[in-house]
C-alpha cells in the first residue's frame, strides 16, 4: 500500500510556489500578498491561521492576519472587506471559518471580490468550477485533486464517491472529479447502503465527521482512499477511515493527521498566487 505523505507533498509544492513566487518578484517587481481575517479566540482557527501565516512567509508572500474579538459588528468587517477588495498589494484575501453567530457567512463571502476569493467559495468560483472555467478552487478538495492524481495521473472512468456534499469539500470534489472523466457519486448521511456505495468505487472521499465510519470491508482493493475527516478521540486525533483496516485493501491511503491537512494549506499558497497572476495579465 502506499501512504500518501501529505507533509512531503506540500513540501514539494510550497518548493515549487517558492520558486514561482521569486520568478514573479523579477518580472513585476512585487509579491503576491494573502490577507486572513481571524474573528475570536476559537484555538483551532488560531491555530490554522499560524500556520497559513508561517507558510506564506516561507515561499515569499506578503502576508497579514487582521485579528478582531468576537464581538466585532458584521459591517465593521465588510468595510474591511470592501477596503481590502480595492488594495493592489493583496491578491488574495481569506476569512477564517467559523464565524460568530451574528456574522452572516454568505453576506461575508459574497463581499470578497471573486478575484480574491482565495478560498474559492464566492458564488462566480463555483460557477466557474462546474462550468470549467478559471476561477479560485476551495483548497481542501484541490489538496486532494492533487494527491490522487499523484497517486494515480490517469483518473479517465475511474468510478469516484465522495461522502460529504458541503460547499468546502465534496461538491467541489465532484467537479474536479467529473473534469478527468470520473464517473461520480456524492453521498451523504441520508445514502441508502452507503458501504455498497464505498465497494463500488475506486476512489472513496471521506469528509462526513464520523470517526471511522469507512471500515475495511467498505473498500474494494486497490481503491484510492482519501481521508479528510479530523474527530478528536481519546486515541487523539483520526479521521473517517479506519486506518488500520483499510490501509490492508487500499492502493493508497491518507494517514491523519499528515494527509490532506498540509495540502491544504500549500493549495490556498497556490490559490493566492494564481489570484496575483491573473490581475497582472
Amino acid at each position: 500500500m502506499i501512504l500518501i505523505d501529505g507533509k512531503k507533498e506540500a513540501a514539494k509544492l510550497r518548493e515549487e510556489l517558492k520558486q514561482e513566487v521569486l520568478g514573479l518578484k523579477n518580472n513585476f517587481k512585487k509579491v503576491p500578498g494573502l490577507t486572513v481575517i481571524l474573528i475570536g479566540e476559537m484555538a483551532p482557527s488560531q491555530i490554522y491561521v499560524r500556520n497559513k501565516e508561517k507558510s506564506a512567509r516561507e515561499v515569499g508572500l506578503k502576508s497579514e492576519v487582521i485579528k478582531y474579538p468576537e464581538s466585532i459588528e458584521e459591517k465593521i468587517v465588510l468595510e474591511k472587506i470592501k477596503e481590502l477588495n480595492k488594495d493592489d498589494t493583496v491578491s488574495g484575501i481569506l476569512v477564517q471559518l467559523p464565524l460568530p453567530k451574528h456574522i452572516d457567512k454568505q453576506k461575508v463571502i459574497e463581499t470578497i471580490s471573486p478575484h480574491k476569493d482565495v478560498d474559492g467559495l464566492h458564488p462566480m468560483n463555483v460557477g466557474n468550477l462546474s462550468s470549467g472555467y478559471q476561477g479560485s478552487i476551495p483548497c481542501t478538495p484541490l489538496g486532494c485533486y492533487l494527491l490522487i492524481k499523484n497517486v494515480e495521473p490517469n483518473l479517465s472512468g475511474k468510478k469516484a464517491v465522495m461522502i460529504g456534499r458541503s460547499n468546502l469539500n465534496g461538491k467541489a470534489m465532484a467537479q474536479l472529479l467529473l473534469q478527468e472523466d470520473c464517473t461520480v457519486t456524492i453521498t451523504h448521511s441520508k445514502t441508502k447502503n452507503l458501504k455498497a456505495e464505498c465497494l463500488a468505487a475506486d476512489i472513496i472521499v471521506a469528509a462526513v465527521g464520523i470517526t471511522e465510519l469507512v471500515k475495511g470491508d467498505w473498500v474494494k482493493k486497490d481503491a484510492i482512499v482519501i481521508d479528510v475527516g479530523i474527530n478528536k478521540t481519546e486515541k487523539g486525533i483520526v479521521g473517517d477511515v479506519a486506518f488500520d483496516e483499510v490501509s490492508k485493501v487500499a492502493k493508497a491511503l491518507t494517514p491523519v493527521p499528515g494527509g490532506v491537512g498540509p495540502m491544504t494549506i500549500a493549495c490556498l499558497l497556490k490559490n493566492t498566487i494564481e489570484c496575483f497572476k491573473r490581475t497582472q495579465k
